[in-house]
């Protein structure tokens, strides 16, 4: 299913020779269970200890900031995601050479018929299926992610995001990061436990939060604490 994705003819590999770590993100429902998927990604395909981990939980795909910052829901409805037309996402900065890796890791998160593992329960545009690249659908890694998802059951269809975008069952937007960039979410959502039942993850996941404010890596993104029972719950 390579779906309404226009792949550019000379999409033959990805742009490996270049050294430096690139930003993407993926999104596929509540970020909390995605994020602790990539974090663990991260230790397996990369090696990286929890100060090395760059999955973030935030936001992206929509249309930009408000008051110079994008918030989850909130009683004061200040620069609300959702209204800004964001997907809950998770970010990482990946070597280009492990795109296609991760990117498998991507399309094991859907089940054989392209379910995402909450789609009976959060619906609506904040938990559409996104992936973002730098160049979006006519970047080299877009053909590198069609065919993971072939060789992994051929599950998703993709499409050219705009921004936005409805919450459509097996479908992925591909948007482009340099026009549809990552917002971080706030410090309460980093490495928290699953959606899920069983999903109470261990101590130490939850403690890498800590770890990286104390390192200066994680700050607060400076938005009010999240609105209960709107979407997934915030404290």
């Amino acid at each position: 299913l390579a779906g309404a994705l226009a792949l550019p003819a000379s999409s033959r590999r990805a742009v490996a020779d270049d050294s430096s770590d690139i930003e993407v993100y993926f999104g596929c429902g509540c970020f909390w269970h995605v994020q602790h998927e990539f974090v663990m990604a991260e230790k397996k395909l990369l090696g990286r200890s929890d100060l090395q981990i760059t999955s973030r939980a935030g936001y992206a795909g929509g249309s930009g900031m408000q008051d110079g910052k994008v918030c989850y829901h909130n009683a004061a409805q200040i620069s609300d995601y959702g209204s800004l037309g964001h997907a809950e996402v998770v970010r990482l900065r990946i070597p280009p050479t492990s795109f296609r890796a991760f990117a498998e890791e991507y399309v094991k998160l859907f089940d054989k018929d392209g379910n995402r593992p909450d789609q009976l329960g959060d619906r609506g545009l904040e938990y559409r299926n996104v992936v973002g690249i730098p160049g979006g659908g006519g970047s080299p890694l877009a053909k590198e992610l069609v065919d993971a998802s072939r060789e992994n059951g051929d599950k998703l269809d993709f499409a050219k995001g705009k921004g936005g975008d409805p919450d459509a069952r097996a479908v992925a937007f591909v948007m482009d990061t340099n026009s549809h960039p990552f917002y971080l979410g706030e410090l309460y959502h980093q490495f928290h436990d699953g959606f899920a039942w069983g999903e109470d993850y261990p101590g130490e996941y939850n403690g890498i939060t800590k770890k990286l404010v104390k390192s200066n890596m994680l700050a607060d993104a400076g938005c009010p604490n999240g609105m209960l029972g709107v979407g997934i719950a915030g404290l």
